[in-house]
């Protein structure tokens, strides 16, 4: 675990916002002021490729990460793009359902909620 890499997942851990690669680059150079967007970037594809974080690609040209990398679901809000975990536990359900519908074996899912934030509808 390189200086780069560990300084990078402890801010992603730290937050629960799914940052985009910019704004973890910014949060990581207060630390490590030399550190380049192409060494982030590169980084976060190795910690996606080990397990260790959770890539959140909505087809945008930027993705979002997730310090969390077990399966969890998503509410992205489609006001000001804020991305939410949510905590409930479909994962057995929908893969069993899946299998019994299908002829193939289901490993995992991903399950997107969209709508507007409880902030864009207060305000």
């Amino acid at each position: 675990m390189t200086k780069q890499r560990k300084a990078i997942l402890e801010t992603l851990k730290s937050t629960d916002c799914h940052p985009t690669a910019d704004w973890i680059y910014n949060e990581v150079k207060d630390e490590i002021p030399n550190i380049s967007l192409g060494t982030v970037y590169r980084n976060l594809n190795f910690l996606a490729e080990q397990g260790e974080i959770m890539v959140l690609d909505y087809g945008s040209t930027h993705s979002r990460y997730d310090g969390t990398p077990e399966q969890h679901y998503h509410f992205h809000c489609q006001e000001c793009d804020s991305v939410y975990d949510i905590h409930i536990n479909l994962k057995e359900t929908l893969n069993q359902q899946a299998d019994e519908a299908t002829p193939f074996t289901i490993n995992e899912h991903r399950l997107e909620f969209y709508g507007i934030c409880d902030k864009c509808q207060n305000s």
